[in-house]
């Protein structure tokens, strides 16, 4: 694989989280009663739209066409598990949880990708570093709501 498809792939994998993230804050909002914790949900949403725009604007560099999302399959999957795992409890305790065991799953590809991708252009390595802190920060913030 040329270096200029490891980097779409880089971005297609950073996308595909971000887009998660989106999803799954979409999904899980309608259960909140808490205004603390909507305010945290809404500002955790805009992190994770800033991160998709940054890599659709980087992608015109690589290719016309958009980066990769997650598909129908993998959105029902997740859509389903969030109403399964609320249906008896919607505390911000167990949403936090859930948003929380996916950030951690995002940190760890965020962070396979930064190690085994050393060549990668000073542009991509940054926005991957900047996806993954901020994906740590937002684990933070989660856990007080635990």
């Amino acid at each position: 694989m040329n270096n200029n498809e490891n980097e779409m792939n880089i971005l297609d994998e950073i996308n595909k989280g971000a887009t998660m993230g989106m999803d799954a804050i979409t999904d899980i909002k309608p259960k909140v009663e808490d205004d603390r914790f909507m305010q945290v949900l809404d500002t955790e949403y805009s992190k994770y739209k800033h991160i998709s725009q940054r890599v659709n604007e980087m992608y015109d560099n690589y290719s016309s066409k958009k980066p990769h999302t997650p598909n129908e399959m993998e959105k029902t999957m997740a859509w389903w598990g969030i109403q399964m795992k609320t249906m008896t409890d919607n505390t911000p305790s167990k949403l936090s949880e859930l948003l929380l065991k996916g950030t951690n799953m995002g940190i760890i590809e965020g962070r396979r990708l930064l190690n085994n991708n050393p060549n990668a252009s000073p542009q991509i390595h940054k926005l991957l570093d900047d996806f993954v802190s901020m994906q740590e920060n937002s684990a933070q913030i989660l856990k007080d709501y635990l």
